[in-house]
């Protein structure tokens, strides 16, 4: 078998994205819920359920105060009823860009601002059924300045070293996935840097 690392490796060839059919909204299931008819390359036909993203997107912050070092926010996390340790995220207001809401999360949830951002990628968060995508936005040349959020209590900073992200990985408190993804992403590409 081929070592996919392995950089001399040819590229996979894209495949034919199925054909859209018709959309429409998914019975009883809610207004962001929607069925879409499909065609695939090789003439079968499927529906298929997703779940549209609403809003303008969102951003997840990775800040780095020096080149091995991530800031966490702990927070509480409803979904699991408890706090939570991952990066700062958060919604894309109207009219803003990526970066202009990245640093104006940073600002809010852990009271630092930015002079370099940059958009690395984007993460998706169950790509087989949902359209949602979180923008991963780099942080660098950080400087203190806190804005108001809409956090009903502050946040706790954490800084982390990024060489001790196999010990953060395995901590019941950061089980967050796009957390732990936008992570280990930071991770090389500030390796592939230096």
């Amino acid at each position: 078998m081929p070592d996919p690392t392995d950089p001399t490796r040819p590229p996979v060839a894209p495949r034919i994205l199925p054909t859209i059919h018709g959309t429409g909204p998914q019975e009883g299931g809610g207004p962001r819920r929607e069925w879409l008819d499909l065609e695939f390359s090789n003439g079968e036909r499927r529906r298929y359920e997703r779940v549209k993203s609403g809003g303008h997107g969102s951003v997840i912050i990775a800040a780095v105060p020096d080149p091995g070092t991530l800031l966490l926010v702990r927070e509480y996390a409803a979904g699991t009823h408890r706090y939570e340790l991952g990066l700062p995220k958060g919604r894309i207001d109207a009219g803003e860009s990526v970066l202009d809401a990245a640093n104006r999360e940073l600002k809010e949830e852990v009271g630092f601002g930015a002079r370099k951002l940059t958009r690395l990628r984007s993460i998706t968060l169950a790509p087989t059924y949902m359209s949602h995508e979180i923008h991963l936005v780099l942080a660098e040349d950080l400087y203190p300045e806190r804005l108001p959020g809409d956090e009903p209590e502050e946040l706790e900073v954490v800084p982390w070293k990024l060489d001790d992200l196999h010990e953060l990985m395995l901590r019941d408190e950061c089980s967050e996935g796009r957390s732990l993804a936008a992570m280990f992403i930071v991770r090389e590409v500030l390796r592939a840097r230096a």
